[in-house]
Protein backbone atom coordinates (compact mmCIF):
# COMPACT_ATOMS: atom_id res chain seq x y z
CA UNK A 1 0.00 0.00 0.00
CA UNK A 2 2.81 2.37 0.91
CA UNK A 3 4.58 1.60 -2.37
CA UNK A 4 1.46 2.52 -4.33
CA UNK A 5 1.13 5.77 -2.42
CA UNK A 6 4.72 6.68 -3.23
CA UNK A 7 4.18 5.96 -6.92
CA UNK A 8 1.01 8.00 -6.90
CA UNK A 9 2.79 10.88 -5.24
CA UNK A 10 5.55 10.61 -7.83
CA UNK A 11 3.04 11.03 -10.63
CA UNK A 12 1.61 14.11 -8.93
CA UNK A 13 5.08 15.65 -8.62
CA UNK A 14 5.82 14.80 -12.25
CA UNK A 15 2.58 16.43 -13.43
CA UNK A 16 3.28 19.50 -11.29
CA UNK A 17 6.78 19.87 -12.72
CA UNK A 18 5.40 19.42 -16.24
CA UNK A 19 2.91 22.20 -15.59
CA UNK A 20 5.68 24.51 -14.40
CA UNK A 21 7.69 23.86 -17.58
CA UNK A 22 4.73 24.65 -19.86
CA UNK A 23 5.54 28.16 -21.10
CA UNK A 24 2.83 28.40 -23.77
CA UNK A 25 1.04 31.75 -23.77
CA UNK A 26 -2.57 32.35 -24.81
CA UNK A 27 -3.01 35.92 -25.98
CA UNK A 28 -6.39 37.59 -25.93
CA UNK A 29 -7.73 39.43 -29.00
CA UNK A 30 -7.19 42.75 -27.20
CA UNK A 31 -3.42 42.19 -27.37
CA UNK A 32 -3.54 42.69 -31.16
CA UNK A 33 -6.19 45.42 -31.36
CA UNK A 34 -5.05 48.82 -32.55
CA UNK A 35 -7.64 51.59 -32.22
CA UNK A 36 -5.46 54.51 -33.30
CA UNK A 37 -7.79 55.38 -36.15
CA UNK A 38 -7.18 58.47 -38.26
CA UNK A 39 -9.80 60.46 -40.14
CA UNK A 40 -8.63 60.00 -43.72
CA UNK A 41 -9.89 61.61 -46.93
CA UNK A 42 -10.36 59.56 -50.09
CA UNK A 43 -11.30 60.97 -53.49
CA UNK A 44 -12.96 58.97 -56.26
CA UNK A 45 -13.85 61.13 -59.22
CA UNK A 46 -16.05 63.96 -57.89
CA UNK A 47 -16.79 62.08 -54.67
CA UNK A 48 -14.90 62.80 -51.46
CA UNK A 49 -15.17 60.36 -48.55
CA UNK A 50 -13.91 60.83 -45.02
CA UNK A 51 -13.44 57.65 -43.02
CA UNK A 52 -11.80 56.50 -39.82
CA UNK A 53 -9.19 53.82 -40.54
CA UNK A 54 -5.71 52.62 -39.66
CA UNK A 55 -2.77 53.47 -41.87
CA UNK A 56 -1.30 50.02 -41.19
CA UNK A 57 -2.38 47.01 -39.15
CA UNK A 58 -1.32 43.58 -37.98
CA UNK A 59 -2.95 40.72 -39.85
CA UNK A 60 -2.09 38.20 -37.12
CA UNK A 61 -5.57 38.22 -35.59
CA UNK A 62 -7.80 38.66 -38.63
CA UNK A 63 -8.19 42.41 -38.20
CA UNK A 64 -7.44 43.18 -41.84
CA UNK A 65 -10.70 45.13 -42.04
CA UNK A 66 -9.32 48.06 -40.05
CA UNK A 67 -7.58 49.62 -43.04
CA UNK A 68 -8.27 50.32 -46.72
CA UNK A 69 -6.85 47.74 -49.12
CA UNK A 70 -5.86 48.33 -52.78
CA UNK A 71 -8.74 46.21 -54.03
CA UNK A 72 -11.22 48.64 -52.48
CA UNK A 73 -9.60 51.56 -54.29
CA UNK A 74 -9.67 49.55 -57.52
CA UNK A 75 -13.36 48.71 -57.13
CA UNK A 76 -14.32 52.26 -56.18
CA UNK A 77 -12.62 53.65 -59.28
CA UNK A 78 -14.43 51.03 -61.38
CA UNK A 79 -17.80 51.94 -59.86
CA UNK A 80 -17.19 55.66 -60.42
CA UNK A 81 -16.70 54.95 -64.11
CA UNK A 82 -19.88 52.86 -64.21
CA UNK A 83 -22.22 54.88 -62.02
CA UNK A 84 -25.26 53.93 -64.09
CA UNK A 85 -25.15 50.38 -62.72
CA UNK A 86 -25.56 51.77 -59.18
CA UNK A 87 -28.26 54.35 -59.72
CA UNK A 88 -31.31 53.42 -57.65
CA UNK A 89 -30.02 49.90 -56.90
CA UNK A 90 -29.85 47.99 -53.62
CA UNK A 91 -26.39 46.81 -52.58
CA UNK A 92 -24.90 44.41 -50.06
CA UNK A 93 -21.14 44.41 -49.48
CA UNK A 94 -19.32 41.38 -48.08
CA UNK A 95 -16.26 41.91 -45.90
CA UNK A 96 -16.84 45.66 -45.78
CA UNK A 97 -14.02 46.51 -43.38
CA UNK A 98 -14.15 50.25 -42.73
CA UNK A 99 -16.86 50.55 -45.40
CA UNK A 100 -15.16 52.60 -48.09
CA UNK A 101 -16.87 50.84 -51.03
CA UNK A 102 -20.34 50.54 -49.55
CA UNK A 103 -20.29 54.13 -48.37
CA UNK A 104 -19.39 55.31 -51.87
CA UNK A 105 -22.36 53.30 -53.17
CA UNK A 106 -24.65 55.11 -50.72
CA UNK A 107 -24.12 58.25 -52.81
CA UNK A 108 -26.09 56.56 -55.60
CA UNK A 109 -28.10 53.77 -53.98
CA UNK A 110 -31.12 54.09 -51.66
CA UNK A 111 -30.28 50.86 -49.79
CA UNK A 112 -26.78 49.69 -48.85
CA UNK A 113 -26.03 46.95 -46.32
CA UNK A 114 -22.42 46.66 -45.15
CA UNK A 115 -21.33 43.39 -43.55
CA UNK A 116 -18.35 42.00 -41.68
CA UNK A 117 -17.81 39.06 -39.33
CA UNK A 118 -15.43 40.72 -36.85
CA UNK A 119 -16.95 42.64 -33.93
CA UNK A 120 -14.00 45.05 -33.67
CA UNK A 121 -14.28 45.89 -37.36
CA UNK A 122 -18.07 46.26 -37.10
CA UNK A 123 -17.56 48.86 -34.39
CA UNK A 124 -15.44 51.14 -36.58
CA UNK A 125 -17.72 50.40 -39.55
CA UNK A 126 -20.72 51.73 -37.63
CA UNK A 127 -18.77 54.85 -36.64
CA UNK A 128 -17.99 55.50 -40.29
CA UNK A 129 -21.66 55.13 -41.16
CA UNK A 130 -22.47 57.78 -38.54
CA UNK A 131 -19.90 60.10 -40.13
CA UNK A 132 -21.84 60.02 -43.40
CA UNK A 133 -24.92 61.75 -41.98
CA UNK A 134 -23.60 65.14 -43.12
CA UNK A 135 -22.49 63.79 -46.52
CA UNK A 136 -25.87 62.80 -47.94
CA UNK A 137 -26.33 64.48 -51.36
CA UNK A 138 -28.80 67.34 -51.41
CA UNK A 139 -30.95 65.52 -53.99
CA UNK A 140 -31.24 62.44 -51.76
CA UNK A 141 -33.75 62.50 -48.93
CA UNK A 142 -31.95 61.37 -45.77
CA UNK A 143 -35.00 59.49 -44.54
CA UNK A 144 -35.02 57.42 -47.75
CA UNK A 145 -31.35 56.45 -47.54
CA UNK A 146 -30.81 53.12 -45.79
CA UNK A 147 -27.14 52.60 -44.88
CA UNK A 148 -26.70 49.90 -42.25
CA UNK A 149 -24.14 47.43 -40.89
CA UNK A 150 -24.80 43.75 -40.18
CA UNK A 151 -22.69 40.93 -38.80
CA UNK A 152 -22.15 38.22 -41.39
CA UNK A 153 -19.74 35.32 -41.26
CA UNK A 154 -19.65 33.63 -44.64
CA UNK A 155 -21.49 30.33 -44.63
CA UNK A 156 -23.41 31.15 -41.46
CA UNK A 157 -26.97 30.22 -42.45
CA UNK A 158 -28.54 31.89 -39.41
CA UNK A 159 -26.89 35.25 -40.08
CA UNK A 160 -27.72 35.10 -43.79
CA UNK A 161 -31.36 34.33 -42.97
CA UNK A 162 -31.51 37.21 -40.52
CA UNK A 163 -30.33 39.66 -43.18
CA UNK A 164 -32.78 38.29 -45.76
CA UNK A 165 -35.63 38.56 -43.26
CA UNK A 166 -34.88 42.28 -43.02
CA UNK A 167 -34.49 42.54 -46.80
CA UNK A 168 -36.84 39.91 -48.29
CA UNK A 169 -36.57 41.33 -51.79
CA UNK A 170 -32.82 40.71 -51.79
CA UNK A 171 -30.26 42.92 -53.48
CA UNK A 172 -29.44 44.07 -57.00
CA UNK A 173 -25.67 44.03 -56.49
CA UNK A 174 -23.28 42.07 -54.26
CA UNK A 175 -19.83 43.61 -53.81
CA UNK A 176 -16.54 42.36 -52.41
CA UNK A 177 -13.11 44.01 -52.48
CA UNK A 178 -9.88 42.26 -51.45
CA UNK A 179 -11.78 39.88 -49.19
CA UNK A 180 -10.03 36.54 -49.87
CA UNK A 181 -6.78 36.21 -47.95
CA UNK A 182 -7.00 32.47 -47.27
CA UNK A 183 -7.92 29.66 -49.63
CA UNK A 184 -10.17 28.14 -46.97
CA UNK A 185 -12.43 31.21 -47.06
CA UNK A 186 -13.35 30.79 -50.73
CA UNK A 187 -15.98 28.00 -50.39
CA UNK A 188 -18.01 29.76 -47.63
CA UNK A 189 -17.74 33.04 -49.54
CA UNK A 190 -19.26 31.61 -52.72
CA UNK A 191 -21.81 29.62 -50.73
CA UNK A 192 -22.99 32.92 -49.23
CA UNK A 193 -22.98 34.64 -52.62
CA UNK A 194 -25.01 31.80 -54.14
CA UNK A 195 -27.72 32.19 -51.48
CA UNK A 196 -27.90 35.95 -52.06
CA UNK A 197 -27.97 35.60 -55.85
CA UNK A 198 -30.81 33.09 -55.68
CA UNK A 199 -33.19 35.56 -53.99
CA UNK A 200 -33.21 37.91 -56.97
CA UNK A 201 -33.82 35.12 -59.51
CA UNK A 202 -30.91 35.83 -61.85
CA UNK A 203 -31.24 39.60 -61.72
CA UNK A 204 -28.49 40.12 -59.12
CA UNK A 205 -24.86 40.80 -60.06
CA UNK A 206 -21.78 39.85 -58.03
CA UNK A 207 -18.73 42.08 -58.51
CA UNK A 208 -15.47 40.98 -56.91
CA UNK A 209 -12.30 43.06 -56.94
CA UNK A 210 -8.87 41.64 -56.20
CA UNK A 211 -5.33 43.01 -56.33
CA UNK A 212 -2.67 40.31 -56.59
CA UNK A 213 0.33 40.66 -54.30
CA UNK A 214 1.95 37.41 -55.40
CA UNK A 215 3.63 38.33 -58.67
CA UNK A 216 6.26 41.01 -58.95
CA UNK A 217 4.34 42.79 -61.69
CA UNK A 218 1.16 43.18 -59.64
CA UNK A 219 -1.91 42.92 -61.80
CA UNK A 220 -5.41 44.11 -61.04
CA UNK A 221 -8.58 42.27 -61.79
CA UNK A 222 -12.19 43.26 -61.46
CA UNK A 223 -14.63 40.59 -62.49
CA UNK A 224 -18.36 40.17 -62.36
CA UNK A 225 -20.60 37.15 -62.36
Amino acid sequence: MEERAEKGGGREVEEEEKGEDDDSVCLDESFFVNRNYELTTFTFGPHVLQLLCLQSASTDYDLTGQLVWPGSVLLNNYLCKNMDMLDGRSVIELGSGVGITGILCSRFCPKVVLTDHNDEVLEILKKNIELQASSVPFDTAAEKLELTAEKLEWGNAEQISRILQKHPSGFDIILGADICFQQSSIPPLFSTVEKLLRIHDGQCRFILSYVSRVKRDHYNTAGSL
